[in-house]
C-alpha cells in the first residue's frame, strides 16, 4: 500500500449533460436530460438541474419525462463529448505517462510516476485545483471534480465526495475509518447482485463486512472474491493505474420504439450498425476476426451468433456482409418481435489478414442491401434533438424538435448567447447536418455530427 496521497481520480460533472449547455446557451441553468429519446430509451446523463426533480442515469425516459417534462430532451452527440474528453485526456497525460481512462468523463492518473515530489495537503491542492483550472479553460467552461488518495478506491471516493465541481484529498492514515459506514455497493465490483447476497447475510455497511467470517464469505461469493473484501473493507486496495487497458470488443446496437418482424427492414439497419463498427476499429487501428450479430427479442430474450474468419478485417463491406449472414440465420427468430439489433467484433490483432472467407456466397441474392456510406446514413429526415445543423441563411444552430413533416432550429452556438427559433420542413435545401467544432475552433477536433451515437 502506497503511504502517499499520489493517485488522482478525475470525473466531469454531469458530462454529456454539461457539453449540451456549453454548446446551447438557452439551456444553460435548465434541466437537461440526454439519452434515448425513443419510449424504450433511457437516459444517459441528466444535468443537475434536472436531478432535483429525482432524474438519475439508466432511469426510463418515459420516467425522466413524467418526473421532469420541462426538461429539454436530448438524442446525444457524440462527437462532440470525444472531442472534449480528448481535450481533458491530453491535460491528464501532462501530468503522468500513466493515465487509465475509465470512460469519456473519468480517469485515473499516477502522480508518482508523473514525478510528483511533494505530497503535502497544500502541493496536492494546488496540484488539483490546478487541473481543474485547466479543465474548465481548454474546454470551454466544463467542470471536474477530482479526488486525491493512497489508492484507487480512496481516490475515487474523494471525487465522489467532491461533486459538483469540488476538490477532496483523503490523507493516509484516515482511509479505514473513512470508508467504515459506507454500504458494501460503495466498493469496486460489487453489484447489485452481490450487494442483495452480503445483505441476506446481514452485511450492508463496509463495517459490518469487517465483522463476517472468511468462512462465510468464501461460501457465499468463493475464495476471490472473499479475499477481495477482506482486504478492500480495511482499505488495503494495490491496484495498479493502467494505461493499456484491453480492448475486447467493438460494438453499436440500436433500440428499437417498436418491434421489427421483417428481415427487410432489419438489414439496413445490421449494414448502417456494421460500417459504424468498422469505422470504430479503423479509428482505433485495429482489424478483427470475430464478427457478432445480437439480437433482443420483445421478451428481453437474447440471442447472439458469431462468425470468425481465418483472417482479420476492418472493412465496412466485409463487416457489414457477416452481419447481414448472421441476421439471415437467425430470420426464424423474427415472428417474437426484434426490440434491439446489434453489430459488434472482436478478436483484435494490428495487422490485417487476407479473410479467406467468400461472405457473399451465404446470401441470397434478394436479401442484399447496399452498404451505406459514412455521409449518406443519415438523411435529413431523421433529424434528432439536439443535432447540430447549418442553415445557409441563418448559420449554425442546434434540432430543437421535429414533426409533421417540419423541423424547429434554435440558431446559436457556444459564443453567441441564447438565439432565435425558426421552423422549417423538413426537405428545406438549405438546411443541412453541421460538423461538431468544439469551442475555440480547433481542427484536429472536428468530427461528423452524427456519429455512432447508440440510443
Amino acid at each position: 500500500m502506497r503511504d502517499t496521497a499520489s493517485i488522482l481520480h478525475l470525473d466531469l460533472d454531469a458530462f454529456f449533460a454539461a457539453v449540451e449547455q456549453r454548446d446551447k446557451p438557452s439551456l444553460r441553468g435548465k434541466p437537461v436530460i440526454v439519452g434515448g429519446i425513443s419510449g424504450r430509451g433511457v437516459v444517459s446523463t441528466c444535468s443537475y438541474e434536472a436531478r432535483v426533480f429525482g432524474v438519475h442515469s439508466a432511469m426510463p425516459m418515459h420516467e425522466a419525462r413524467r418526473l421532469c417534462p420541462n426538461a429539454a430532451f436530448l438524442s446525444g452527440r457524440f462527437g462532440a463529448y470525444r472531442i472534449a474528453s480528448r481535450q481533458v485526456m491530453t491535460i491528464l497525460r501532462s501530468l503522468s505517462p500513466d493515465v487509465e481512462p475509465l470512460s469519456l468523463d473519468e480517469a485515473f492518473v499516477d502522480l508518482v510516476s508523473g514525478g510528483v515530489t511533494d505530497y503535502s495537503m497544500e502541493a496536492l491542492t494546488e496540484l488539483g485545483e490546478g487541473v481543474r483550472a485547466q479543465v474548465h479553460e481548454v474546454t470551454g467552461g466544463l467542470t471536474a471534480s477530482v479526488g486525491i488518495g493512497s489508492s484507487k478506491f480512496m481516490a475515487k471516493l474523494g471525487s465522489e465526495a467532491a461533486k459538483p465541481n469540488g476538490l477532496v484529498i483523503i490523507p493516509p492514515g484516515t482511509e479505514a475509518d473513512r470508508i467504515a459506514d459506507l454500504p458494501v455497493s460503495a466498493i469496486p465490483g460489487v453489484g447489485p447482485a452481490t450487494t442483495e447476497r452480503l445483505n441476506r447475510l446481514g452485511l450492508r455497511s463496509i463495517a459490518d463486512l469487517r465483522r463476517a467470517t472468511p468462512t462465510e464469505l468464501r461460501h457465499e461469493l468463493g475464495q476471490a472474491t472473499a479475499t477481495w473484501l477482506q482486504d478492500i473493507a480495511y482499505a488495503r486496495d494495490d491496484r495498479t493505474v493502467s494505461a493499456l487497458r484491453e480492448v475486447k470488443s467493438i460494438s453499436v446496437e440500436d433500440t428499437f420504439e417498436t418491434d421489427y418482424t421483417k428481415v427487410e427492414d432489419l438489414m439496413p439497419m445490421a449494414a448502417r450498425d456494421a460500417v459504424l463498427v468498422a469505422r470504430r476499429l479503423r479509428k482505433a487501428g485495429w482489424f478483427a476476426r470475430t464478427i457478432t450479430l445480437k439480437l433482443k427479442l420483445a421478451d428481453f430474450t437474447t440471442h447472439a451468433r458469431s462468425r470468425t474468419l481465418l483472417g482479420a478485417v476492418d472493412s465496412d463491406e466485409t463487416i457489414a456482409e457477416v452481419a447481414l449472414s448472421l441476421l439471415n440465420e437467425q430470420r426464424h427468430l423474427l415472428s417474437a418481435g426484434i426490440r434491439l439489433l446489434g453489430v459488434g467484433v472482436s478478436g483484435f490483432t494490428r495487422e490485417a489478414q487476407e479473410a479467406l472467407f467468400e461472405v457473399s456466397a451465404a446470401r441470397s441474392d434478394e436479401s442484399r442491401v447496399e452498404i451505406p456510406s459514412m455521409v449518406a446514413r443519415r438523411s435529413h429526415t431523421m433529424y434528432r434533438p439536439g443535432d447540430d445543423v447549418h442553415h445557409d441563411v441563418f448559420g449554425l444552430g442546434w434540432v430543437w424538435g421535429t414533426g409533421l413533416g417540419r423541423v424547429t432550429v434554435r440558431f446559436e452556438t457556444a459564443t453567441t448567447g441564447p438565439g432565435k427559433i425558426h421552423t422549417f420542413a423538413l426537405d428545406d435545401p438549405d438546411l443541412k447536418p453541421a460538423p461538431v467544432v468544439p469551442p475555440g475552433g480547433d481542427e484536429d477536433g472536428i468530427e461528423e455530427t452524427y456519429d455512432d451515437a447508440d440510443e
